[in-house]
């Protein structure tokens, strides 16, 4: 089976090629913009490394010529531009007749969601549905690693200081969804989605205490105004685009969109899934 995977020089999309690559009869193809970046990471088998660029269809249909299944790793950045960089890698795949479409989606995937990546995830997963193509939609839930932006600095602090009213997460890691991605790759299109969460469903203030376990001292949560937020996030620096995605995250938080949990980490993988201690880890 040929498997391609977009987003392959990232946290996510590298650990699937990884997995894929070790893998037994399999051809894994790497898509990049930068290929000479995957031909230099370590791999355990053979991988061919294809540029593809989410902006240039042209590339993208050529790169998923031949191609069973397509590990389709979500974009990042602002998200009207993702808008249009899916639908390019959705018409290239249905174009190249990819019969099984892995699209690494989230749980909040509404169109009625504050979050900003729930409407790209929302409507990207219809344009799969619509596509022609087999589909498998892997909704993660919050990344850890994309929490511990504020979760490390409460460590150090002793205060979580977000927006999340009392609203429950179940954190999910990077290393546990892309464990789930590769193991989708392998199977028939499943015509569903699969929540990928965490362990458990945590409110901040659940979060606060894991911490303070992990710290050995004290750390609490403080639920701020969305304003105050973004005024520390302008203060440290933050880009406006993250700066209001960070916003539009808390508000879908806020609005209880991320507290299931489920056991599809585990059937998937046959792991237990990593919890917000596991990731996070003591600050010296």
């Amino acid at each position: 089976m040929k498997i391609a995977v977009t987003g392959s020089t990232g946290t996510v999309g590298s650990q699937v090629v990884r997995l894929l690559a070790a893998s037994a009869g399999h051809e894994v193809v790497a898509l990049a913009r930068r290929p000479e970046a995957v031909a230099g990471s370590r791999t355990h088998g053979p991988v061919s490394a294809v540029y593809a660029d989410y902006d240039d269809p042209a590339s993208l249909r050529a790169a998923l010529v031949g191609v069973d299944t397509l590990v389709f790793v979500s974009g990042d950045g602002e998200a009207a531009r993702m808008l249009v960089q899916h639908g390019n890698v959705v018409r290239a795949a249905a174009d190249a007749g990819v019969g099984h479409v892995v699209y690494l989606s989230g749980v909040d995937a509404d169109l009625a969601s504050p979050f900003c990546y729930a409407f790209t995830n929302g409507y990207t997963e219809g344009l799969l549905a619509a596509s022609g193509c087999g589909f498998s939609f892997a909704r993660a839930s919050l990344f850890t690693e994309f929490f511990a932006a504020f979760l490390r600095p409460a460590l150090v602090s002793g205060e979580l200081r977000v927006p999340a009213g009392d609203g429950r997460v179940s954190l999910v890691s990077r290393a546990d969804v892309g464990r789930c991605l590769a193991a989708l790759a392998l199977l028939p299109p499943s015509g569903r989605h699969h929540d990928l969460t965490g362990p458990e469903s945590l409110t901040p203030d659940g979060i606060a205490q894991v911490l303070t376990g992990v710290a050995g001292r004290p750390v609490r949560y403080t639920d701020v105004e969305p304003g105050v937020l973004a005024e520390d996030l302008a203060r440290a620096g933050e880009d406006p685009w993250w700066t209001y995605a960070y916003g539009s995250m808390f508000a879908s938080v806020r609005q209880d969109r991320w507290s299931a949990v489920s056991t599809e980490v585990r059937r998937l993988t046959g792991r237990v899934p990593l919890g917000v201690a596991d990731v996070v880890g003591p600050v010296a």
